[in-house]
């Protein structure tokens, strides 16, 4: 995309029928660091690969808890996340001061959604540069949602968004019918496959660039708990899937062709390469 004459107010429609600032809200998402959701039969994992600005600097948190049944993973502009992460925590709060009772999960993305949508339409404000994924346990179920930007936001079985998600959604793809019938163990486990093929060539996943957020079902069956699994915690779940490079290798979209194997046999003694024998 170019810089033009359309694309300096966020109300501008370019003659394309166009929001270019909605756009470029967009594209942020996809050049931030890869997150994503697996909703199980009693929780939901989320897991996030922490950016490192620099090296002297420390890394970016990437999982914010919302209140003790839901937790959201950002991809994007960590400020917008925070603003963001600021009005849930307080419409969650209200919520649970005037009923007594926690905030259904889609009520509250419903006015996330809302909130995004009203920057698209009003001069004053930019559109938020940032998309969620909110992980929640209510009165009915687990559920994964994805904001966008734009205001549009879409329930899920699986789902990754943020820079290389396409590997992670490959494979989430392949394996989606499994997760409802997987424990919290492999539900993990799963997250960090996934995750492994959003991290670039030259590196490999481990603890310090990795967190997970698990929500759901207490051991009791009753309670609803969420916890952040993050650092020294996380090295036992990578020890346990024990990634290989051919392994991530398969995760990752290739559309190069496989190797010739053909080309490296030398053509037998006193043949030239191009004689062949018709006998």
């Amino acid at each position: 995309m170019f810089r033009s004459m359309y694309d300096t107010d966020v109300t501008v429609w370019s003659p394309q029928g166009r929001l270019l600032q909605v756009e470029y809200a967009m594209e942020a998402v996809k050049q931030g660091s890869a997150c994503l959701g697996i909703v199980g039969a009693k929780h939901v994992v989320l897991a996030a690969l922490k950016r490192q600005p620099n090296e002297l600097s420390s890394y970016q948190k990437k999982l914010l808890e919302i209140d003790e049944h839901m937790v959201v993973a950002i991809a994007g502009l960590n400020a917008d996340a925070r603003s963001l992460a600021k009005y849930m925590r307080t419409e969650c709060l209200n919520h649970k001061y005037v009923f007594g009772a926690p905030l259904q999960a889609a009520r509250l993305v419903v006015d996330v959604a809302d909130k995004y949508q009203r920057c698209t339409q009003m001069y004053v404000r930019r559109p938020y540069g940032v998309g969620l994924l909110v992980a929640a346990y209510d009165a009915t179920g687990p559920h994964l949602y994805e904001t966008c930007p734009s205001g549009n936001f879409n329930e899920y079985v699986a789902m990754a968004i943020g820079s290389r998600a396409q590997s992670a959604k490959t494979y989430l793809e392949k394996h989606f019918e499994t997760f409802k019938y997987c424990d919290l163990d492999d539900l993990i486990k799963h997250a960090l496959k996934a995750l492994a093929g959003c991290v670039s060539s030259d590196k490999a996943l481990d603890k310090a660039s990795a967190s997970l957020a698990v929500v759901g079902l207490a051991d009791d069956g009753v309670a609803v708990v969420s916890k952040l699994v993050e650092d020294d915690a996380v090295q036992p779940y990578l020890d346990a899937i024990d990634i290989a490079p051919a392994a991530v290798e398969e995760t990752k979209m290739t559309d190069e062709p496989p190797p010739d194997d053909t080309a490296t046999i030398p053509p037998p003694e006193g043949e030239q390469a191009g004689d062949v024998d018709m006998s």
